[in-house]
């Protein structure tokens, strides 16, 4: 008899509290579930046994097929505005939130799903994911992670022995993955576009108490919850930008109460800088362009204000301006956080605004006028900050520019080895990411085991990585990447 471990049980905190929110599903089943990936320390957290979930009946747990009696496994339900226009009901077409776990720490956390088939909210689609895709999220989640990032967690990648048709036949896999909640701000769109009152409040009750209490003894708790995100989101994108990550689909939908990092899909990392960077193939306006991140995120916080204001004042004319006073405060946020990172970035944490802001200024104007790769380029100016400028200066084409803004800098005096704590050397290059993922789905998963070994710790430095740090060749050309369903 097939059983999960005792120890293994599944709350249905959600399922349970917003019923109207979620479909009760069942996976599909997978008809040869073969581990591709697993994540040890996360499973330690959890509370799980690798040596278990490497088993038969552990593959079958991370496809959803073998459950704990008691697990309530729902296809959760939400709003969105997908490039900026508004869709009613997406939901999970091809997720499942098998249920909450709570780590060593006492914390809950969502155990959910990727590719596990087709539900309610597929809308057309076949509900599965191709090994390729979910290789990348667990690729560029774990990188964000070490970075530091607020992120959803890959816990495993299982192939399923199915086949999946995208633009070729793709060997099939499922995802499984961990977060604070799924919960988004398409979430509140779709309860607040339900007319239900006590839906939205009891909405905003969970999110209160799953990731900001302390909202809970404010005078308006629904207020309070709301300059949360907003906090929560304005930092999250400040990390983003600091690091050159883009998004690629910055969606209402994909945007999480929590403040983490939620969708791995046409993401990907600078590697020339340039704010109108998109790797996104479907993104043909340059919408969730690397530059238009800050912007995005308050414009789709103004769409979580807009589902919240029945919460905020019984009159909503007297709720408008109580919420935009709200959202003005991200841009705030947002600068400081910001700020705040580039210094750390320059190692000047304690110089004057009127030393530093010029200084970020020009340099990242030479960085854009040369085409020079930013994760590069922040790294080697440590070696400058300890004497030897020709990392640096060799990136860049205008020698004279760069050399004037080096003296100009080290005269401040910065910090190098505070440089080296926030300046990765590996982030998931391009190339380096597309070369590991084409070789796992030939069945070859050893580029991608030793780029995660790499990226679990970006700002080491190590011999016989340099491979790990160059920027791309210039055949690699224009980078896309694509969303995967």
């Amino acid at each position: 008899m097939s059983l999960v471990p005792p120890s293994l049980t599944l709350g249905n905190r959600f399922a349970t509290e917003l019923p109207e929110l979620s479909v009760p599903w069942q996976a599909q089943k997978a008809p040869e579930p073969r581990l591709l990936l697993l994540n040890e320390p996360l499973s330690a957290e959890l509370g799980l046994d690798p040596a278990w979930l490497r088993s038969p009946d552990g593959n079958r747990l991370l496809v959803g097929e073998l459950l704990p009696p008691d697990a309530t496994p729902v296809a959760q339900g939400y709003a969105g505005h997908q490039f900026g226009g508004f869709v009613p009901r997406l939901g999970d077409g091809r997720a499942l939130l098998l249920g909450e776990v709570r780590n060593t720490d006492g914390q809950l956390l969502d155990l959910h799903l990727k590719g596990s088939g087709r539900t309610p909210f597929a809308r057309g689609g076949d509900g599965l994911a191709a090994v390729g895709p979910m290789l990348r999220e667990y690729v560029i989640s774990e990188a964000m992670h070490a970075l530091g990032i607020p992120t959803t967690r890959a816990l495993a990648v299982v192939a399923t022995g199915a086949t999946v048709r995208r633009e070729s036949l793709l060997p099939g896999a499922v995802l499984a993955r961990v977060a604070s909640s799924h919960l988004r701000v398409g979430s509140f769109q779709y309860a607040r576009a339900s007319g239900d009152l006590a839906l939205l409040r009891r909405l905003a009750d969970l999110a209160i108490s799953r990731h900001h209490p302390a909202a809970a003894g404010a005078d308006r708790p629904a207020l309070a919850l709301f300059e949360a995100v907003v906090a929560a989101q304005a930092d999250l994108v400040a990390q983003w930008m600091l690091v050159g990550f883009v998004h690629g689909v910055m969606n209402t939908d994909n945007m999480t109460i929590s403040g983490e990092t939620i969708d791995y899909g046409p993401c990907a990392f600078l590697d020339a800088f340039d704010p109108a960077t998109v790797f996104s193939s479907i993104d043909e306006t340059g919408r969730y362009a690397y530059g238009n991140q800050p912007v995005v995120a308050q414009w789709n916080l103004a769409r979580l204000a807009e589902a919240l204001l029945p919460l905020l004042d019984d009159d909503e004319e007297q709720a408008i301006p109580i919420a935009v006073e709200a959202l003005n405060g991200f841009s705030e946020r947002y600068d400081t956080a910001w700020s705040t990172g580039m210094r750390a970035k320059l190692g000047l944490p304690a110089a004057a605004d009127d030393v530093v802001a010029p200084l970020v200024e020009e340099l990242l104007g030479l960085l854009h006028a040369g085409h020079v790769d930013h994760t590069s380029a922040f790294r080697s100016l440590s070696s400058a900050a300890r004497g030897d400028t020709e990392p640096a200066r060799s990136l860049f084409l205008d020698l004279a520019a760069i050399d004037s803004w080096l003296a100009r800098w080290r005269e401040v005096g910065p910090d190098a080895d505070a440089m080296d704590r926030v300046n990765p050397v590996y982030v998931p290059r391009n190339h380096l990411v597309e070369q590991a993922l084409t070789a796992g789905t030939e069945g070859d998963l050893a580029p991608v085991e030793r780029l995660l070994e790499v990226l679990a710790r970006p700002f080491d430095q190590r011999p016989g990585l340099e491979a790990y740090a160059e920027p791309a060749p210039e055949h690699f050309g224009a980078y896309r990447t694509f969303c995967g369903t």
